[in-house]
C-alpha cells in the first residue's frame, strides 16, 4: 500500500512537481500514505499536501507531522476507494462524499477548461484495480465525484498489464479494449515511471501489494502514470449528460472486437449504417477493434447528429452498467 523506498520517493516527488498546470502547482491529494515515507518527501520540497489516510493506525504519526507545520499538511480520515458511495443519509467514515472532502481540502471547483486544480497521488489496490479504473472513468465522463471540480489530475502507480491496456493501439488482440478507447479519448495519458515489483512492500496480510499474474500481457512492474484530462473532451457533441450513452456504445462494440462495425450498426437498427461509415471515411468492413480512439468519438458524434438515432433504447442497458461499475 505504500512506498518502501525513498530514493524511489524522491523520483515520485519529482514526477508530482511536474506536470500540465501553468500556473501556481496544485495541492496535492495523497490518498493512503501509510507511514508517510513520500509525504515527508513532498513536504521537504514544499509541496503543499492533503494526506487521505482511512488505516486509523497511521493516524497519531500523520497527525503529529500535521502539527509540527504551520497549515503546509492537512491529514483526513478517509477512504479514497470509497467515495461518493451510492447510498442515500449520512455515511460511516471513512467512507465520505466529495464534496466533504473538498470542503475540509480548502479546494474549490474551477472550469473544467481551468488549469487542473488538484493532483491526486497513489496505489491502486491490485485486487480492485480494474473496477477502480472504471469508476474513475465514469465519474470523469459525467464530471460527477472528485471531477465536478474541474480537471483533477491523476498520478498513480498501476501495474504494467493495465497500463499495456490504456496505451494499446487498434488491433492489439490482447490490450486494446473498451477501457483503452475510453481513457484515451478522455485524457492524456503520461508514463511517468516505472518500477520493479520488488521496491515495494508486498505484504499479503497487513493488506499490501500481491504481484498480479498476467498470462498474455507482461507485468514485471508498476508504472507510475499520470492521467490528464482533455481540455477540449467537451466542446463537441459528447457533453456529461450524454457521455455515459458514449461510454456504453464504446464497450457494446469493442465487447465482441472482432465483430464488423456495420454488423454492430445493423444491430441497433440503423439502417443507413453503410452511409454514415462512408462519410466518416471507416471501411464497411472493419473490425470493432480496428477504430482509433478519436474514430469511435467522431462515430458517437456522427450518431447524436443524425436522424436515425436515439437514445432511448440504450437508457436502461446504460444505467445497469453504471450500476455494476458502482
Amino acid at each position: 500500500r505504500f512506498i518502501a523506498c525513498p530514493q524511489l520517493a524522491r523520483t515520485v516527488q519529482r514526477s508530482l512537481q511536474g506536470g500540465a498546470s501553468s500556473g501556481p502547482q496544485p495541492v496535492i491529494l495523497e490518498f493512503a500514505p501509510g507511514p508517510g515515507i513520500l509525504t515527508r518527501t513532498l513536504l521537504n520540497a514544499g509541496v503543499r499536501v492533503i494526506a487521505l489516510e482511512s488505516n486509523s493506525a497511521f493516524l497519531p504519526n500523520l497527525q503529529s507531522l500535521e502539527n509540527s507545520l504551520d497549515g503546509q499538511l492537512k491529514v483526513i480520515y478517509g477512504d479514497f476507494f470509497r467515495l461518493d458511495p451510492l447510498v442515500t443519509g449520512t455515511v460511516k467514515p471513512p467512507a465520505m462524499h466529495s464534496d466533504k472532502l473538498f470542503e475540509t481540502m480548502g479546494v474549490a471547483a474551477v472550469p473544467w477548461r481551468a488549469d487542473v486544480p488538484v493532483k491526486v497521488f497513489g496505489i491502486l489496490p491490485q485486487k480492485k484495480e480494474r473496477n477502480i479504473l472504471w469508476r474513475l472513468l465514469f465519474a470523469l465522463y459525467e464530471c460527477n465525484s472528485i471531477y465536478k471540480y474541474g480537471r483533477v489530475e491523476l498520478n498513480i502507480f498501476i501495474s504494467e498489464k493495465e497500463y499495456k491496456v490504456l496505451t494499446a493501439k487498434p488491433g492489439d488482440v490482447r490490450a486494446y479494449q473498451a477501457l483503452t478507447v475510453l481513457w484515451q479519448v478522455a485524457c492524456e495519458i503520461q508514463l511517468l515511471h516505472m518500477e520493479p515489483w520488488s521496491s515495494f512492500l508486498t505484504n499479503l496480510k497487513n493488506g499490501g501489494l500481491a504481484v498480479p499474474k498476467s498470462m498474455w500481457l507482461p507485468n514485471d512492474h508498476l508504472c507510475l502514470v499520470r492521467l490528464t484530462p482533455q481540455q477540449n473532451l467537451f466542446t463537441g457533441t459528447l457533453k456529461p449528460s450524454n457521455a455515459s450513452t458514449f461510454v456504453f456504445m464504446v464497450k457494446q462494440c469493442l465487447a465482441k472486437p472482432k465483430s464488423r462495425l456495420t454488423d454492430r450498426l445493423n444491430s441497433w437498427s440503423l439502417d443507413n449504417g453503410g452511409k454514415l461509415l462512408r462519410e466518416l471515411e471507416i471501411p464497411k468492413n472493419a473490425q470493432t477493434r480496428n477504430l482509433y480512439p478519436e474514430d469511435y468519438r467522431r462515430l458517437f458524434e456522427a450518431l447524436q447528429n443524425s436522424n436515425m438515432f436515439t437514445e432511448t433504447w440504450f437508457h436502461d442497458e446504460v444505467l445497469e452498467s453504471i450500476r455494476n461499475v458502482n
